[in-house]
């Protein structure tokens, strides 16, 4: 028995009728679409390396620990592999709007948390895959790797050998209590080591302790004001998604004459995207800015390909007021230099770290008050994941393009992913369906805005 850390538990705890804790991935392929029966054989033949693909959690007694990913014993791989079809010639718009769709409905947690989806019926006779998790199952980063192990790097396939794979008995419930009090009792034990490594090494110990409470006084500063806008309030279950993509070297010139990061060229793009969206709804945006958590990937360079999630946050505040796209930019980019310094994302890891060390019990009933934190102290996310530079291929059709879906809790209405893969960097925007009707004014916002960061570049 694996069991959750209390991170990817965290992202079943937040999870209700509303808050659909899912992420996702669209993949268009070139054409024509495969049989359904390679798909199956494709998926099938990589499941050995996705052991998580095949497992399904399982509660512990009165939360004594974290769940446990168990052997599913009636694993059916036909289940999750789902087809669908858009009426021929099928557009962009329609296929974000099936996405939205799809991403509307919560996971069956009795079943591994996955499901895939061939689109068929797209223009130009291409096919798309469409691939759901659950954010307990994986991170930005460990599920791109997650996708490069589905794919192949050369258009070579040939059918695989079926694999032989058997489930393993499921644990009796007394074994399950056991190994949980088990892990109860290591946890001072873990402790005391920390300790032991503090008293060693005494000056990297209190160097820690200072970036810690630097980053957490920069924590607490971001999170303890609410704000008010329309872009957050109440959300249903249900969901829009909004895509559009532009070259990364476009991106790289900006950030070449402009200084900063790729990330930064990005936040400066949508904090110009809720600027136009704000005064379509003809609301202030002087002197405001938009407060939005920033994901920051904690794997190590041995890790990466790990299922699960290891992130921490920055909370960055976006500029609304400036129209002078270079200042906007130029403002981001001392903002993020400044929590960088300031250690805000090593004092978020440090606190996932305690939570590591927290009775799930309490894990479970602190997730709500958190969430109800979060949607006080922010009021988006903008998630940047990095993913292949080169060309993937799936039965032998080549891979053209691939966009992120991130999930919407608590008030948090709109949200933006982005994903960089061979030489595109395509966005997706996630929005609650009744209250983000107009998400494709934050769509128009974020590419002419970097259309005229490249023209001044």
């Amino acid at each position: 028995m694996e069991s959750l850390s209390a991170q990817d538990a965290a992202f079943l705890y937040v999870e209700n009728e509303c808050n659909h804790m899912q992420i996702a991935a669209v993949a268009i392929f070139e054409g024509p679409p495969p049989p359904q029966a390679d798909v199956e054989a494709m998926v099938g033949s990589k499941l050995d390396r996705l052991p998580r693909y095949r497992q399904h959690v399982r509660g512990v007694p009165f939360d004594l620990a974290e769940p446990y990913w168990i052997d599913d014993p009636d694993f059916d791989l036909a289940y999750h592999l789902r087809r669908t079809a858009l009426p021929r010639p099928g557009s962009p718009v329609e296929l974000q709007n099936l996405v939205g769709r799809v991403m509307s409905q919560k996971l069956d947690r009795t079943r591994p948390l996955w499901e895939m989806w061939v689109i068929e019926g797209l223009a130009d006779d291409r096919w798309a895959i469409l691939c759901k998790t659950h954010h307990c199952l994986a991170d930005g980063v460990s599920g791109a790797a997650l996708l490069a192990t589905m794919l192949e790097a050369t258009p070579e396939w040939a059918p695989p050998e079926p694999s032989s794979w058997e489930p393993r008995p499921s644990p009796r419930t007394s074994e399950v209590v056991a190994s949980a009090l088990r892990r109860g009792w290591r946890m001072p034990t873990q402790s005391l080591r920390g300790l032991r490594r503090a008293a060693t090494a005494p000056g990297r110990a209190l160097e820690e302790l200072a970036a810690f409470a630097e980053g957490l006084q920069s924590f607490r500063s971001r999170t303890a004001d609410a704000v008010d806008s329309s872009i957050n309030g109440p959300i249903g279950p249900h969901r829009r998604w909004r895509t559009f993509s532009v070259a990364l070297e476009d991106v790289r010139r900006i950030r070449a004459a402009q200084g900063g990061t790729v990330n930064d060229v990005v936040l400066a793009a949508v904090a110009a995207g809720f600027r136009r969206l704000l005064l379509s709804r003809e609301e202030e945006v002087e002197g405001r800015t938009l407060r939005t958590l920033v994901p920051v990937s904690t794997h190590t360079d041995d890790e990466g390909d790990e299922p699960g999630n290891h992130i921490a946050a920055l909370f960055v505040d976006l500029p609304l007021d400036d129209a002078t796209p270079a200042k906007r930019l130029a403002r981001v980019r001392a903002e993020t230099r400044r929590l960088k310094e300031a250690h805000q994302s090593a004092a978020t890891e440090a606190l996932t770290a305690i939570a590591e060390m927290s009775p799930p019990a309490l894990l479970r009933l602190s997730a709500g008050f958190v969430s109800d934190l979060e949607q006080h102290a922010i009021q988006t996310v903008s998630t940047n994941v990095r993913g292949p530079g080169q060309p993937f291929y799936a039965l032998g059709r080549r891979l053209l393009s691939v966009a992120p879906y991130v999930p919407l809790w608590g008030s948090i209405r709109m949200a933006v992913a982005v994903f960089s893969y061979d030489g595109q960097l395509a966005f997706g925007l996630t929005g609650d369906y009744e209250s983000a009707a107009d998400l494709d004014v934050l769509a128009d916002g974020i590419e002419a805005e970097l259309e005229a960061l490249l023209e001044g570049a």
